[in-house]
């Protein structure tokens, strides 16, 4: 089943089970899919329906950051139910240690030695992780692992 067909069915489903919170996060969902597609001109693939989710949980994360400094925790708890509805249909995140290795072996295949070779080892890494591993994060490991190395 493919990701379009599966928010299709959670979407019956959370509306038989009456879940306002589900319905709208899967109806925001295939509204940015659907959009995506309208832009580019055809239908996406797997892969490039997992890279608007993907863009949609990092805007929900960003939302709960912000929500959070200005003291807005009903937003931010929001944010976060449908943050975790989004994070039914994305791959599973890698934890910090495993990025943090695939880093490491991706800098010694390279040669990368200082942090000027972030781009080289960023591009590298980049395409392996998409989807399951959060970038900022990914350029800050990357960024302290050159920066021990220079």
């Amino acid at each position: 089943m493919s990701l379009s067909e599966r928010l299709a069915e959670d979407l019956k489903s959370a509306m038989r089970a009456k879940d306002d919170v589900a319905k709208g996060a899967i109806r925001l969902a295939r509204a940015a899919v659907q959009n995506a597609e309208i832009e580019k001109g055809r239908a996406l693939d797997e892969a490039g329906e997992l890279d608007v989710l993907a863009r949609m949980a990092k805007q929900r994360r960003e939302s709960i950051e912000a929500y959070r400094e200005h003291g807005r925790e009903d937003l931010a708890a929001q944010e976060e139910a449908e943050l975790a509805i989004v994070r039914r249909y994305l791959p599973a995140q890698m934890d910090e240690e495993e990025i943090r290795g695939l880093a490491r072996r991706t800098v010694s295949e390279l040669g990368a030695s200082g942090p000027g070779d972030r781009g080289k080892v960023m591009g590298k890494l980049m395409p392996q992780l998409r989807g399951k591993a959060d970038g900022n994060a990914v350029s800050r490991i990357v960024g302290e692992l050159l920066e021990g190395s220079a």
